[in-house]
């Protein structure tokens, strides 16, 4: 699945349709100073009421790019809303004979969930209409390259006083909190067993994070993951009343009872600097006092 110069990224829009002011030039101008080619979805800048273009436009452009061997990668323009519109509709026979990674984050947390039911591996990172807000983010960009073309990637990160420390070796699955809450009970549905289990989160009340833990938690998530990595939690708005407690503290409410590592801070979700992680792939977490480490 590794790309080599010449090979071709498809760039569709799967969910929200671009506003003017997300332009995905710098995105094509990146992958092609990499020596990729870039192939753009027919209906990429459609808009449809909420969406980028119709279900049907949106599904066909997916359907295109899963079949068409020609297609190396396929990275999602944007999220908004909308994959779990279309991924039941999809047909992944050809994908699974010809594997190619699907990258995005957020809502596209949906075909990264797909994708890991079938065994495969995704590519969990920025979008090519945050390439302008990762100016001072030039290590997220080396490592999503180094990604690409098959290169070790390395994470040392700050420690927190909230991790659990340990070391684990383990695959990466997860995405964002509230499309693994949405999925749960569907044939989609996560299942870590055995895996470390990523989240990140945007704009929800603390109560609503609280409330989608437990509903990870009476679904087994913590019970069967062997490692959890917390990325960004931004943008929360405040509780009336308080509800009294920090994210991480409502998180290790539910991991006190676990003797997996922990690490928070993970510089990846809804951040200038959202730095890519490889769903599916064996990765080394390594929780120490003074040192974190990530290692693919």
């Amino acid at each position: 699945m590794h790309l080599k110069k010449g090979n071709t990224i498809g760039i569709l829009a799967p969910a929200g349709f671009l506003k003017e002011s997300e332009s995905i030039d710098n995105s094509i101008e990146l992958l092609q100073s990499w020596g990729l080619k870039v192939k753009l979805g027919k209906h990429v800048f459609n808009k449809h009421n909420h969406f980028a273009g119709t279900d049907l436009e949106r599904i066909a452009d997916f359907q295109n790019f899963l079949d068409d061997e020609n297609i190396h990668a396929i990275w999602c323009a944007r999220g908004g809303y909308g994959s779990i519109r279309i991924i039941d509709k999809l047909d992944f026979s050809k994908f699974i004979k010809n594997p190619k990674w699907i990258i995005g984050y957020s809502d596209i947390t949906v075909f990264h969930l797909a994708v890991q039911q079938l065994k495969q591996q995704s590519v969990h990172s920025f979008m090519p209409t945050s390439i302008k807000t990762l100016t001072n983010a030039k290590n997220a960009v080396t490592n999503f390259k180094n990604i690409l073309f098959g290169k070790q990637i390395s994470y040392n990160i700050k420690p927190n006083p909230n991790n659990k420390l340990g070391k684990v070796t383990a695959k990466i699955i997860g995405g964002n909190l509230s499309i693994l809450n949405s999925l749960t009970g569907t044939k989609y549905g996560l299942k870590p067993k055995n895996h470390i289990l990523f989240i990140e989160e945007i704009g929800e009340y603390k109560y609503n994070i609280d409330r989608m833990l437990h509903t990870l938690e009476l679904n087994g998530y913590f019970k069967n993951c062997v490692g959890l990595i917390v990325g960004s939690f931004t943008n929360i708005p405040k509780n009336t009343p308080s509800f009294n407690q920090s994210i991480p503290k409502i998180i290790l409410h539910f991991t006190a009872k676990y003797n997996f590592p922990v690490c928070f801070d993970f510089p990846a979700g809804h951040i200038a600097n959202n730095n890519p992680i490889l769903f599916g792939k064996k990765a080394v977490l390594n929780i120490q006092k003074n040192m974190v480490t990530l290692n693919f």
